[in-house]
């Protein structure tokens, strides 16, 4: 005559599979998230933020910075700013103090 589990095993093998159920929910959304941001950043990449269109690279004193091929909006990186500046004392430096300000 076969044995029957007993409640307590049963609850321990119920728990063990719902915490593997849930750990792999928890993983299937990790991975879904993670393909959406590479799908928007593919998307976005180099797109202007302000009209849509795309970018072109553009090389300044060393410096590569984004121009849209529409709206003719400039775009830079982060620090391109400073670097920019430290090569352009004067007029640049006085825009600088306005946006930090």
């Amino acid at each position: 005559m076969p044995v029957s589990p007993s409640l307590k095993e049963e609850e321990y093998f119920h728990r063990l599979e719902m915490e593997l159920k849930k750990k792999r929910e928890i993983e299937e959304q990790i991975e879904v998230k993670a393909q959406e941001r590479k799908r928007l950043k593919e998307l976005h990449h180099m797109s202007c933020p302000k009209c849509g269109m795309k970018l072109m690279s553009l090389d300044y004193k060393g410096i590569e910075i984004d121009e849209c091929s529409s709206c003719k909006g400039i775009w830079l990186d982060a620090n391109e700013l400073e670097q920019i500046m430290t090569m352009e004392k004067g007029t640049l430096n006085r825009l600088l103090k306005i946006f930090k300000s």
